[in-house]
């Protein structure tokens, strides 16, 4: 089962950052990454959507490897390999799997106008490793799945993990 966590920042580069951060822990296996988007709030009220490109590109690899494999049959690898690449890119683009798109825009208008959100939603997380590198990024939690007691013990894992450590 999949979590989701919405967090604001004040800008669009803050973000980025925490977007960033989150595709490295899920490149270290410390958490497991099924969506992450950010939603940007315009300075004039529009909402614009950033999604993850990881999708396009596992669909075009996928489709490349068919395309190669019929190619092989039909003795054309090389063109299987382009048409199965090509349309493996446009299925993967056009499946758009993971948050629903209206939720985040509609979560997005109560975003104040220059602010952004990362919306994740996670398959495996490992808190005690994830929260402490989030922490310092900053933003608040404004939506998530998670059982109160769950979301509770997020918030303060990660108000311990800002506060400041003895020297």
């Amino acid at each position: 089962m999949s979590d989701l966590i919405a967090v604001a920042y004040d800008d669009l580069p803050h973000a980025e950052q925490a977007r960033e951060k989150l595709v490295q822990l899920h490149k270290e296996h410390i958490i497991e990454l099924a969506d992450v988007v950010i939603v940007e709030r315009k300075q004039d009220g529009k909402i614009k959507l950033h999604q993850a490109r990881n999708l396009v590109a596992g669909g075009a690899l996928g489709g490349a490897a068919w395309g190669g494999l019929i190619g092989l049959i039909f003795f054309m690898p090389l063109l299987g390999m382009a048409i199965g690449g090509a349309t493996g890119a446009a299925m993967g683009s056009a499946a758009d799997t993971g948050i629903d798109d209206d939720f985040m825009r509609n979560l997005g208008e109560q975003l104040p106008p220059g602010a952004a959100a990362v919306f994740v939603l996670i398959d495996k997380r490992n808190p005690e490793k994830a929260v402490p590198e989030m922490a310092p990024l900053g933003g608040r939690l404004i939506q998530t799945s998670l059982s109160p007691e769950q979301e509770e013990h997020l918030r303060e894992a990660v108000k311990a993990a800002r506060a400041p450590q003895p020297a």
